[in-house]
């Protein structure tokens, strides 16, 4: 039974232990953070990730946590409605869609207790080194203990360490896209009903949003800046909070009390927009998963969609290759590698604003999962 060290418990990590358990490999996910993650914006899953989700067995159970908006107001930077629609929300699209908007961290926890019982979790504990040779891999582990597995796949997002061991500098591979993002959760002090609200004043705007049967808010603000914003370092939880106060200081209606709310956020979360591209995903017993190997960016609404897929068609891979990790790596790239650049192109196409519904529907469905 093959070995397989998989870095990071997001979405990605999961979905990938589960498919590798199915066909008889042993996975281990190990994660740095001491529990699943909490936090996060809703999360959209699209096209052929529903029929990931369906095969897992988890579709009605997503269609039970999904998000329940009416529609969404656009403002000025006073507060004024300028614009509303029944029909749409930026963040998940058209409302008569069969696409699914979740929290992510319902998410999370679904595909967690979809495998937590089968797969071996290592969590408050991450990668450290990685040492490659002709009968597996070492894996230094941030808590001083060694294990060697057969193949080991970095599932651990945009900043991925896997990434950085085998591969090089995150700096060779990051594309940034001229924004920064920050999320974090408040009570729902505007009463919002399953409505939305974006602004968007200059370079800097925000969506808020109800959830948790509309007792709480999830606040999604972003400013226009270069890859060396001050306070750049998305570790800094503090540093971060002062740059987005700094950049919310001139916006007016809502700003202060959304700022309040900020300072007393335990679930904080920023980062640059970025996407990550490379000429190949796995440099021979380790490949890269998701975020790590092909970041799309929330801009593209099809992170989550990539990773659930990309998952599928790994896990298929390796199922199909008879013991040859070299053989089913360069397959897992060759399928995967046009629906991530549509998907990828996603965040490119109308910069400040979401992707036709045309490029959406088209990227989407742009594999087949039984190809």
């Amino acid at each position: 039974m093959k070995t397989v060290l998989i870095s990071g418990a997001g979405l990605a990590g999961p979905a990938l232990a589960y498919w590798l358990r199915h066909l008889g490999f042993a996975p281990t996910v190990a994660e740095r953070a001491s529990a699943p993650r909490s936090g996060g914006q809703a999360v959209d899953i699209r096209g052929a990730a529903l029929d990931v989700v369906r095969r897992m067995g988890l579709l009605e159970r997503a269609r039970g946590l999904r998000t329940r908006m009416r529609g969404m107001s656009v403002l000025d930077g006073d507060g004024n409605e300028i614009e509303r629609s029944t029909e749409k929300t930026y963040s998940s699209g058209r409302l008569d869609s069969e696409d699914i908007e979740v929290l992510r961290e319902d998410l999370v926890g679904l595909l967690y207790e979809r495998t937590r019982d089968g797969v071996e979790y290592l969590f408050g504990d991450g990668v450290q080194g990685l040492e490659q040779g002709e009968q597996g891999v070492r894996v230094d582990f941030e808590s001083g203990r060694s294990r060697t597995y057969d193949l080991v796949v970095g599932a651990d997002g945009l900043h991925s360490t896997v990434r950085r061991l085998v591969f090089g500098p995150e700096e060779e591979f990051a594309h940034h896209l001229g924004m920064h993002v920050a999320i974090w959760r408040a009570d729902n002090f505007l009463g919002l009903d399953d409505w939305q609200l974006w602004l968007r004043d200059g370079t800097v705007g925000y969506g808020i949003y109800p959830v948790r049967d509309n007792s709480e808010l999830r606040i999604t603000f972003g400013w226009a800046a270069g890859p060396r914003d001050p306070g750049d370092d998305h570790r800094d939880i503090e540093g971060r909070k002062q740059v987005v106060a700094d950049r919310m200081a001139a916006v007016r209606w809502e700003a202060p009390r959304m700022l309040k709310a900020m300072w007393g956020a335990s679930d904080f979360y920023s980062d640059a927009m970025a996407q990550i591209r490379m000429e190949r995903w796995s440099h021979d017993r380790v490949a890269l998963l998701g975020d790590a190997g092909y970041c799309a960016s929330p801009l593209s609404g099809q992170g989550t969609s990539l990773a659930l897929v990309g998952a599928y068609v790994l896990a298929d891979a390796l199922g199909r290759a008879d013991g040859d990790h070299r053989a089913a790596f360069a397959a897992y790239e060759r399928r995967m590698r046009p629906f991530v650049e549509l998907n990828q192109a996603l965040a490119t196409e109308n910069p400040g604003g979401p992707a036709s519904e045309a490029s959406v529907e088209r990227a989407k469905n742009a594999i087949a999962l039984d190809g």
